[in-house]
């Protein structure tokens, strides 16, 4: 897939105030400081689209991209950040959650780990939650460059065994670096193939 315009079309703060669901939208969603925001740039080939802050938790908010002007790229809230009250479901705020379960043009969710790191449980559990709501999904697992080879291929196994607690087989997974490009083509050429299917 190339892409040939990356526009911001709406930022929402219910659900109510989402864009209109006309085109397939792919979500993207993670811990704070996953590096979502420099993906969604790295996707786009735009550096300034999505906004990158060292403050962990600066999207409050799910953020619209059209791409293309034939499918929307949503820039959904970290989790490990957003506000919690006793009535929302599972760590991640009840907005999230009800576009997860009730947008009718949702074709797919990334869901980003960051590769540094040992399996959190925020994460499983997010993931799990997913699964437990047959939404599909697909994994992509960040900052592949800022550790050794060995140590990525580690955490990347220890979480799909971890998953194999409350899942049938591996999931669909992606492994991407910022600083050397990797994965791009093969995230793109996934969502190119889900839109062609779902069409």
């Amino acid at each position: 897939m190339k892409i040939q315009s990356a526009k911001f079309k709406r930022s929402a703060v219910t659900f109510e105030r989402c864009l209109a669901p006309d085109l397939p939208e792919f979500a993207f969603i993670g811990r704070s400081n996953v590096g979502k925001s420099s993906l969604i740039n790295l996707l786009t080939n735009k550096e300034s689209l999505a906004r990158v802050s060292k403050t962990p938790g600066r999207t409050r908010e799910i953020n619209f991209f059209s791409i293309n002007d034939a499918w929307n790229l949503v820039d959904l809230p970290g989790y490990g950040y957003a506000k919690v009250s006793k009535s929302q479901r599972e760590q991640f705020n009840e907005f999230v959650s009800d576009y997860l379960l009730n947008r009718e043009t949702l074709t797919g969710t990334f869901v980003l780990i960051d590769s540094r790191h040992t399996p959190q449980k925020i994460d499983l559990e997010f993931v799990a939650w997913l699964i437990e709501a047959q939404l599909p999904f697909a994994l992509i697992f960040t900052k592949t460059d800022k550790s050794k080879p060995k140590v990525v291929l580690k955490n990347v196994g220890l979480f799909l065994e971890k998953m194999k607690e409350f899942s049938e087989g591996n999931p669909i997974y992606f492994e991407t670096s910022i600083i050397a490009r990797t994965g791009r083509k093969e995230v793109l050429q996934f969502i190119e193939t889900a839109i062609s299917n779902h069409v």
